[in-house]
């Protein structure tokens, strides 16, 4: 993880506006383009389970050459993948994840919904995952977002039909979506939902299918298409300069943290859907054959349809300003609708035309990049009219409602530039993702605020909105408060402006491992959200646990200023796991909740306040060896866990793998997925092998069988598989008890295996050489055992190691019985200590 500050936004229709970076600035073929899509009235739904499960190519073709509102629903955000840009995992992933498919969307036109379903991990099948979603929870969502989104067509990536044969959340995405298909148009189904959207029937259903549900390429050409539609993707679009698959492959490559960058394709590319339910098109080149897309659709709508071609047709794009006057006589007009749907959807639309035609910049930007509530905040309006509009700034609104009058005439490219002041309200939420406010489940994240259900984020509050009268009519632009700096690097950048609590804390590391009962300090990280904080810090005590003293004082004179106190914690003479909260006491208020940064280029800044509790662990543990060297891979905390025992850990990059590096270490430890992303490795093999001949240690954690960067895994022959056991509490079988890995130096028994979380491990192999002893059986409810968790062989005078047991997520979870195994890895063969020295850590 990454430390700057805030960052969170919200999606802006036609020209994204995002918050932690520059304001969109539309050109003259962007703009014509959005015209264009002001005079199609039809929409696309396109659902899956997770980020990633989308088929980009799909959506942009839909947004950008069809012209339709085009979205896509993922049932979850992401939160049990891995990640390979950091060691975020978990609800932090689900951030990353989230701002990754926004990301996504603004490359490829769509909009982005989800449920509150929780990724919890690879399911084997549906019944398993509808059991831990909460199948009626998830199904009301998907009705929710239908009824919300009113989709002419529902596009499912998966295939209700085959439970069982793929990740049950995928499945289990098109089952959900098949059956909501037949609820969203009946009163009796969640009538709660009427209060604040209506009925919905979409009008037909297809899957997206494609060669590789059906196991191959020549398969699928065999198949029986006569329910299929066929669609070319690969269109080229002459205003960009971009194919469609151009587009999709840069939506694709948003999804950074799963590895998913794309290389842009041209030339004709087919897609096929398969009709699910509804009636099939006659006209098969369109999927909206039978539903009316013009402004026809709308009572009262025929003349803004006509008013709109006139604007498309004589639009200049020398001189796009021209079309403002017919453009703002379309907004009258749509204003005068008594429907609701379209007219919400296409005022922000035509507001957002009419901005770009007029060369408008609003911005509102705070002297600081957070405040806290009933803080007075100074803000920094700009406003420009870059064209010969006659255009009037009216009035302003800001963030409490307070109309505060203008009148200023906005001559062509003459900026205007003013302060006001306000307050935040007391009443005013702290900034952070709606779905981690509240403690949820495995399956299901808790959002008390109905409202809130299927949002990407939490609605920004802290608004300014900029009362126009152009071309004698009042229209309001509406923009969130943001704050910007300059980076002597980037230049310019942006970040959002947030509420933040008036102090926050956390403990500085998450687990903390006490492998005796010798006291530590360990230390508390306190931020300041506000100038001149005076207060209390103070940590709860579990039983059996002793912590002095029993809380230090706290004096911070800057927002944004973080102090760090310590506390010593003596654990009991026992094995015992506790978690320890940290809070904060300011004028008789107790602040419990940390704050967390996430900072990634290719993702707005983002910020979480959450309660974040540290695992403590008094852990019955031996080991042996001392100097441990890491080659990282995608992404872990497992280097600072290991710390954590005692270890010596060095970071080992490529350049460093050379015999008179590697002869200082007892062992050393591959990164996860580490062969699949660090291409050098492949150069290395012949060192590793050697540093095991030789005596040491190699311990390889789990990596795919796609993409491997080496030919041989192992010294011996090895071959990995997609078996994984997802059920964390699977038993475990001992196929070889007087294998060291299970006796020395700890004795490692089933308790050793309770409290894993999210899964036993992936990514097992399936065949290795005789040379390799499996140690540990497992497997899923109805399935055979699988072997490979734990592999280990003897090489030379060392010994080569491969598990795909999660160590990754369990050490982050602080299982002690990770921790002693692991230790037993460590330690095989090892009669001594090391004494040799070691890299710098």
């Amino acid at each position: 993880m990454k430390n700057q500050f805030l960052a969170l936004f919200t999606l802006v229709l036609v020209f994204p506006a995002c918050f932690a970076q520059q304001p969109k600035k539309p050109n003259a073929s962007e703009i014509h383009e959005s015209i264009k899509k002001l005079n199609f009235l039809g929409s696309v739904l396109y659902l899956a389970a997770h980020p990633d499960d989308e088929n980009t190519k799909m959506i942009s073709y839909m947004a950008n050459e069809v012209k339709a509102r085009t979205a896509y629903l993922s049932l979850t955000r992401g939160d049990g993948g891995q990640n390979l840009v950091g060691p975020e995992i978990r609800e932090l992933l689900g951030v990353i994840r989230t701002e990754e498919l926004l990301a996504a969307r603004r490359t490829d036109g769509g909009e982005q919904f989800f449920t509150r379903a929780n990724d919890f991990g690879y399911s084997k099948h549906p019944d398993e995952t509808l059991a831990i979603w909460n199948k009626e929870d998830v199904l009301s969502d998907v009705v929710l977002a239908i009824r919300k989104f009113q989709p002419d067509v529902i596009i499912n990536r998966f295939d209700h039909r085959s439970p069982g044969t793929t990740h049950g959340h995928h499945t289990s995405s098109a089952m959900l979506s098949v059956e909501a298909f037949d609820l969203t148009n009946d009163a009796s189904k969640y009538p709660e939902q009427l209060k604040t959207t209506t009925t919905w029937q979409p009008k037909r259903m297809f899957f997206n299918a494609s060669y590789w549900f059906y196991g191959s390429q020549e398969n699928f050409d065999a198949a029986d298409k006569s329910n299929m539609l066929s669609i070319d993707t690969g269109v080229y679009f002459p205003s960009s300069g971009l194919s469609n698959t151009e587009i999709s492959s840069l939506s694709r490559s948003q999804h950074k943290s799963q590895g998913f960058g794309n290389t842009g394709t041209r030339g004709s590319s087919l897609e096929y859907i398969e009709l699910i339910k509804g009636d099939m098109p006659k006209n098969t080149n369109t999927i909206f054959d039978g539903i009316d897309t013009s402004w026809n659709r709308v009572k009262n709508g025929k003349s803004i349809g006509k008013l709109i071609s006139e604007i498309e047709a004589e639009y200049d794009f020398k001189n796009p300003s021209a079309s403002l006057p017919k453009l703002v006589k379309a907004y009258t007009l749509i204003q005068a609708l008594d429907e609701t749907h379209w007219k919400t959807i296409k005022t922000e639309d035509i507001k957002n035309v009419i901005s770009a035609c007029a060369g408008l910049y609003l911005e509102a930007s705070a002297k600081h990049n957070w405040a806290t509530i009933n803080e007075d905040v100074n803000v920094t309006l700009e406003v420009i009219n870059r064209s010969e509009a006659a255009i009037t700034l009216q009035s302003i609104m800001n963030p409490n409602d307070i109309s505060i009058s203008k009148k200023i005439k906005l001559e062509n490219n003459i900026k205007f530039s003013f302060n006001e002041h306000y307050e935040i309200n007391p009443e005013a939420k702290i900034t952070t993702p709606y779905w981690l406010t509240e403690q949820g489940s495995l399956g299901m994240y808790k959002v008390d605020d109905k409202s809130l259900i299927g949002s990407p984020e939490t609605p920004r509050t802290q608004n300014v909105t900029f009362n126009l009268v152009i071309e004698k009519t009042t229209i309001p632009f509406t923009k969130p408060i943001v704050y910007k700096t300059n980076d002597p690097v980037k230049g310019e950048v942006y970040m959002p402006f947030e509420i933040v609590p008036v102090v926050a804390s956390q403990l500085a590391e998450p687990v903390i491992i006490f492998e005796n009962n010798i006291p530590k300090q360990v230390a508390v990280v306190v931020t300041a959200g506000k100038d001149n904080i005076e207060g209390t810090v103070s940590l709860n005590t579990p039983k059996g646990w002793k912590i002095t003293p029993q809380s230090l004082p706290v004096s911070i004179g800057h927002r944004g200023e973080t102090k760090t106190v310590l506390f010593t914690i003596t654990p009991p003479n026992s094995q015992s796991e506790v978690n320890i909260t940290s809070t904060v006491t300011v004028n008789g208020t107790a602040y419990s909740k940390s704050l967390i940064e996430i900072d990634y280029d290719h993702i707005p800044f983002q910020t979480v306040v959450m309660p974040q509790p540290s695992k403590f662990v008094r852990l019955d543990i031996i080991k042996k060896g001392e100097n441990i060297g890491y080659i990282q891979g995608a992404g872990d905390v497992v280097p600072e866990s290991l710390r954590q025992i005692g270890y010596h850990v060095a970071i080992i990059s490529p350049d460093d793998i050379t015999p008179s590096n590697l002869k200082h270490f007892d062992a050393i430890v591959i990164g996860i997925r580490a062969y699949n992303t660090v291409d050098d490795l492949a150069y290395k093999q012949n060192v590793l092998f050697d540093f095991v001949k030789e005596g040491g240690n190699l311990i390889v954690q789990y990596n795919t069988n796609h993409r491997l960067k080496v030919e041989n895994l192992a010294p011996y022959k090895l071959q990995l598989s997609r078996d994984r056991v997802t059920d964390e509490d699977a038993k475990v079988t001992f196929l070889d008890p007087k294998n060291d890995l299970l006796n020395v130096p700890n004795k490692i028994t089933e308790a050793d295996f309770e409290g894993w979380t999210q899964e036993r491990g992936l990514y097992f192999p399936d065949t290795w050489g005789k040379e390799f002893t499996p140690v540990l059986g497992m497997h899923d409810k109805n399935e055979t055992e699988k072997q490979g968790s734990l592999l280990v062989a003897k090489y030379g005078k060392g010994h080569y190691i491969y598990t795909g047991l999660s160590f990754f997520r369990e050490f982050p979870a602080g299982v002690s019985g990770a921790y002693r195994l692991f230790a037993n890895m460590l330690s095989i063969g090892k009669e001594n200590i090391s004494t040799e020295p070691k890299l710098n850590e």
